[in-house]
């Protein structure tokens, strides 16, 4: 009989020790994504990595050990077999690896009739040297991902990605670090996946409540990633020592607090449009939507801008009037704005009385865009200086869901 492993306190966020294949073959779940990591088959017994000049065992253990190629082909169909099994037919998996495993998981993916959609790039900004001068520096992983079959109908967000994305279709190499120290602090996993490559995953394949299983859940960032985004969970693991690293860190997000900041650094995207969020009395606030003209001082004061990073990728205006009556718009021109004299505005019927030159953003007017979340914008005093904000507050994903 099939037994939870010690998270009876968390209804979306279930863990099972053992062999993942067995594990499945016993679940009565169904799962909208898979997102699994399994052995490299790279350590050998001795192997090190030089960091920052210092050289480091990296052998992961017994699990992890060099395979002769039919034992890893061996291994890879049973468990991808199992999966496909556990997968809703327009459900996705999202498989890792490098060199050592990845040609051997696509095969085997061929063989039981999975349809690969992309093989994701990851690479690394940040890789450890390596241990000789005959080859090139390792800096990036494989992400396969596929659909159950060669005709499922699977969910993809392309709007979303392109959004996170600066407006552009997003490509299949994307550079972020591994996982950081920030993400470690319950314990430490040799292959670690960071929260924020997990979120894209999530978010480019899946909608809000879907069921993501993870078969060598580690630490469980899949699962961390899940919960934070309203998904629900099932890991699993043959080690009780790293589920017990999962549990420490699912118990630490039920600390709303905790959850929040977490999913912040999780969410963060240095590509991500921005908005600009103005406060106007409501006579200027009409006049400038009727004009299409937003105009504040510049400055670090009451009613000002202070021009800050996230200035450059400007796309976006929010107007409101003391937190309420918001509108959203897209400028006619991402990151430029004008300097005007008081004069100039005078012509457009505005009656500026404290400065004699504004800052000056244009946008279009005829076009409002439709807010999937309003973030409370009252913030007592603070609700009347102009804000930077990035545009994913506004358009409902980059939002805790607690």
């Amino acid at each position: 009989m099939l037994t939870e492993y010690n998270t009876e306190s968390f209804p979306d966020f279930s863990l099972y020790c053992g062999d993942s294949t067995s594990v499945m073959s016993q679940l009565n779940n169904q799962f909208d994504m898979i997102f699994a990591d399994p052995p490299y088959f790279l350590s050998t017994g001795n192997g090190k990595v030089n960091i920052n000049g210092k050289y480091i065992k990296f052998d992961k253990g017994e699990w992890d050990k060099v395979r002769s190629s039919d034992e890893k082909d061996r291994f890879n169909l049973s468990w991808l077999a199992a999966c496909k099994d556990c997968l809703k037919d327009n459900g996705t998996i999202w498989v890792s690896g490098t060199y050592h495993n990845i040609f051997s998981v696509a095969g085997c993916m061929e063989i039981l009739g999975y349809k690969i959609l992309n093989l994701i790039v990851w690479h690394k900004p940040d890789p450890p040297h390596s241990l000789t001068d005959k080859r090139f520096d390792f800096s990036a992983e494989y992400i396969i991902w596929a659909s159950k079959n060669k005709t499922a109908n699977h969910y993809f967000n392309k709007e979303l990605m392109t959004l996170m994305n600066n407006g552009e279709p997003m490509q299949d190499v994307w550079t972020m670090s591994a996982a950081e120290q920030w993400e470690k602090i319950y314990g430490k996993h040799p292959t670690q996946k960071p929260l924020q490559l997990l979120y894209r995953i999530i978010m480019a394949s899946t909608l809000p409540r879907a069921a993501i299983l993870d078969p060598f859940a580690g630490s469980c960032t899949t699962g961390i990633a899940a919960n934070l985004t309203g998904r629900t969970f099932v890991g699993v693991d043959q080690s009780p020592e790293f589920l017990n690293i999962g549990i420490r860190r699912r118990q630490a997000i039920s600390d709303i607090h905790i959850a929040t900041d977490l999913f912040a650094k999780m969410a963060a995207n240095p590509n991500e449009p921005t908005v600009l969020v103005n406060h106007a009395r409501t006579d200027l606030y009409n006049k400038m939507i009727e004009t299409g003209i937003c105009y504040l001082r510049a400055g670090d004061s009451k009613g000002s801008l202070l021009v800050k990073p996230g200035f450059e990728r400007i796309q976006y205006v929010l107007l409101h009037n003391g937190g309420v009556n918001c509108k959203l718009f897209k400028l006619k021109a991402k990151g430029r704005f004008q300097i005007w004299t008081k004069d100039s505005l005078e012509k457009y019927g505005f009656k500026p009385t404290h400065a004699s030159y504004y800052v000056v953003l244009q946008f279009d007017n005829q076009n409002q865009i439709e807010m999937k979340r309003v973030p409370n914008l009252y913030e007592n005093k603070y609700t009347y200086i102009a804000k930077i904000r990035p545009i994913s507050e506004f358009l409902g994903y980059n939002t805790f869901s607690d």
